[in-house]
């Protein structure tokens, strides 16, 4: 137990530049207070007390604002950054070295049942106010931008973005988001495909004005034609 509560410090060490000291990081950060309390309301979920597990997880949520059922299962060496906001739910899984930030939701579509929540790999980034809803799978180091709204699986290695999510390739090497978390070079593909159209808009308009000159025997004027052929 103290092994792994050392894993989970070191980790927010590792991730988080404000963090100064481990005894820092136990005494105030929520996050860690909060896989604590998950973990003994797991215990106690496992053990059939499922009264006293609610009641503690309650408790965690009181005093953190983040809300973990019992029922979940978390790996180890979880970040929680910041963290207000946070709601995961029974059937949720969550892999180990994973980065959840304030507003995510692990949650369900409401259409399921039995398994009704997320399966969250290894190394996943979960970026602010990101909701990932159903019973799917996310693969291992994917990334999950700010806001996204996923409600189908995310490949390994990938990122989702957009509502609903999108999902973008990460060309080479996987990232390691303990050592580099990037959230800002995450272009959103709904934006490009919007460019790419109006674009093509532009260059349609051009060449039926160019066929109206031509049937009409007109020429275009020469600031036109520039453009045109450019």
């Amino acid at each position: 137990m103290f092994h792994e509560l050392n894993e989970l410090l070191g980790a927010y060490q590792k991730r988080d530049p404000a963090a100064r000291s481990k005894l820092e990081i136990f005494l105030l950060y929520q996050g860690v207070h909060a896989v604590i309390f998950h973990r003994v309301s797991h215990w106690f979920y496992r053990h059939r007390l499922l009264f006293l597990a609610r009641l503690n997880s309650q408790l965690g949520r009181f005093f953190t604002g983040i809300e973990i059922h019992p029922g979940a299962t978390i790996g180890r060496r979880l970040v929680i950054d910041h963290g207000m906001g946070i709601v995961i739910g029974e059937t949720a899984e969550v892999g180990d070295d994973c980065l959840i930030y304030h507003g995510v939701t692990l949650g369900g579509t409401g259409k399921d049942h039995g398994k009704r929540h997320p399966t969250i790999g290894n190394n996943v980034l979960i970026s602010c106010g990101a909701k990932v809803l159903g019973p799917f799978k996310v693969g291992d180091n994917a990334r999950i931008a700010a806001n996204a709204v996923v409600l189908s699986e995310v490949p390994s290695d990938a990122t989702a973005v957009g509502i609903p999510a999108q999902i973008v390739r990460i060309a080479g090497k996987a990232p390691h988001f303990a050592d580099e978390v990037d959230q800002t070079s995450v272009k959103d593909p709904v934006a490009e495909k919007l460019s790419a159209l109006s674009a093509r808009m532009d260059l349609i308009e051009k060449l039926m004005d160019e066929q109206y000159m031509e049937k009409r025997g007109l020429k275009m004027p020469e600031g036109a034609a520039a453009e045109q052929k450019n």
